[in-house]
């Protein structure tokens, strides 16, 4: 005979996952905190930005940088534009960018696939070693190689710097698909060989579209890099008339030093892509990132 359950109809529908579930809806207060803080030393440097590109000379140069832009000038974009030929400078930022994403993603994946799936020959496991090791080799190291050299070979310009920064990305990048591509059944390969594909037909058709994540990572920070570094176009690109948007803006900063307003105003447009690409493209990063670093 079994026992009849006493319980309240309330206490009955209860599950031991219930409690769990509450614990996991509870706010964590100082966790929040420390996430509020941390958003401010993001929000308030971008706020700041904002509110000076729109301010007039006067404004700019009152000593209160948190105070709102008023009346409201958007003339300081139009004299950035001009000053710092925009139009010229970004779409040479934007070629070296887009040069060094697609090279990096290329590169990357190809060495990756390699190297795990040929990971029990010693070639392949010391490659990978060696592409590791020179994440920790900084630009500045080998700086005056590298200027001689892509002099040398008539790569002293914006496709120079984009097949350097595609180098520097690679250690990285190969790091991140290796974990990523340790994660896909070799079974998927061993199904399509048995089908007569070959090797190429296999990368292409069956492992490149099961990295879609992970190229939305690699992509993302290859891109960022490239946007963002003044060091490498300023030191290889010999025409200054070919320089990207960082190096134009340094010049630019050092010459009209008091045109603070201005100076936000080309800052706010260049940063502009950078955002714009990283709200597109954020669950992508953060799927690859989390997709490779556990082992399904």
């Amino acid at each position: 005979m079994s026992a009849i359950d006493t319980r309240s109809p309330a206490a009955a529908r209860t599950t031991p996952d219930q409690p769990r579930r509450r614990r996991l809806g509870r706010v964590d207060v100082p966790l929040t905190i420390v996430l509020a803080i941390a958003s401010l030393t993001v929000l308030v440097p971008l706020y700041v930005t904002v509110a000076m590109a729109f301010k007039t000379s006067a404004q700019a140069v009152d000593g209160n940088a948190l105070s709102l832009p008023f009346p409201f000038n958007p003339a300081s974009f139009a004299e950035a534009w001009t000053l710092t030929r925009f139009p010229v400078s970004f779409s040479v930022s934007l070629g070296v960018a887009a040069l060094t994403v697609v090279a990096t993603l290329l590169l990357s994946s190809l060495a990756s696939y390699a190297i795990v799936r040929n990971w029990h020959r010693r070639f392949f496991r010391w490659s990978f070693v060696y592409l590791l090791a020179a994440m920790f080799l900084p630009f500045p190291v080998v700086a005056l190689p590298q200027i001689k050299l892509t002099a040398m070979i008539s790569l002293d310009s914006p496709v120079g710097v984009a097949i350097l920064h595609a180098m520097f990305q690679l250690s990285f990048s190969v790091l991140l698909y290796s974990a990523f591509l340790r994660s896909i059944p070799v079974e998927l390969e061993e199904s399509a060989r048995i089908d007569g594909a070959s090797t190429w037909q296999i990368f292409w058709r069956v492992i490149l579209p099961l990295l879609g994540p992970m190229n939305a990572t690699v992509g993302i920070f290859a891109f960022l890099a490239s946007w963002n570094d003044f060091m490498m176009p300023s030191l290889i690109t010999a025409d200054p008339g070919l320089q990207t948007l960082p190096v134009v803006q340094n010049i630019f900063q050092s010459q009209f030093g008091t045109n603070y307003n201005v100076a936000f105003a080309s800052y706010l447009m260049a940063m502009a892509p950078t955002i714009v690409v990283y709200l597109f493209a954020q669950r992508w990063v953060i799927s690859g990132v989390t997709q490779g670093a556990v082992k399904s």
